[in-house]
């Protein structure tokens, strides 16, 4: 019996190393799978899955292959690249332009302020941790004069205390409507008071329309262009 126990110890020595070396290896994939600040936002070096010239799980559609509507909405609202929403929406012609429409009439002709419409996306990117979103509508938010300071707020879900009422009202009616799946009655009624019947319906309609981009997004794996820096911090 003694004369198996240097053996047995030897297999246990060796068991115990290859062990460490699997657990070693795998943390060490695992760590390159998982540098940057969020699946979407990945400097250009996108999963095996997903194409470079889209950015998702689609490569871009050829019009050739599109039927004759198809290839009219390619020609008008096709982009410059296929990256985003209407590129992966393209695969489904009336999809792409039902949902064209939708939100062409919510962001320009609703009669909501502009800087609304942009707060009101925001806070949808952020409450759905959508990257791409995100950094696409920063820019426009700024531009559509969103103070930094009410970006900051959405962007790290800080306190509403101190907003313009109308701006509170959104942040707090998206923060519900998607964080908590429900409205309060006091922020639904304070949201009601301020911009009436068909201007909340209007700027829900809005939150579905955005929150229904962020899950298009999701599920195609969408990431930012390798030429964007990733604005929003996910975990």
């Amino acid at each position: 019996m003694k004369s198996f126990q240097p053996l047995i110890g030897l297999l246990l020595v060796i068991a115990t190393s290859a062990a460490a070396g699997r657990a070693l290896s795998g943390r060490s994939e695992q760590a390159a799978t998982t540098v940057g600040t969020s699946p979407q936002a990945s400097g250009g070096t996108f999963p095996k899955d997903v194409y470079a010239d889209t950015g998702n799980r689609l490569p871009a559609i050829k019009r050739d292959a599109m039927d004759d509507t198809g290839k009219k909405l390619f020609d008008t609202r096709g982009p410059a690249d296929a990256f985003g929403p209407g590129g992966i929406r393209l695969y489904s012609p009336p999809v792409a332009e039902q949902m064209a429409g939708v939100n062409d009439y919510l962001r320009h002709k609703s009669g909501l302020d502009p800087r609304l419409v942009e707060l009101t996306i925001l806070v949808t990117a952020r409450e759905s941790d959508s990257e791409y979103v995100w950094t696409a509508h920063e820019p426009q938010g700024l531009k559509a004069g969103l103070q930094p300071e009410t970006i900051d707020i959405v962007r790290f879900r800080k306190s509403t205390e101190g907003l313009a009422e109308k701006d509170a009202a959104i942040i707090q009616l998206g923060r519900e409507a998607i964080g908590k799946h429900h409205v309060s009655s006091d922020v639904a009624a304070r949201a009601l008071n301020l911009f009436g019947k068909q201007g909340l319906v209007n700027i829900v309609s809005l939150i579905g329309d955005y929150a229904s981009t962020a899950i298009l997004l999701n599920a195609f794996d969408q990431h930012v262009r390798p030429t964007d820096k990733p604005l929003l911090p996910i975990p």
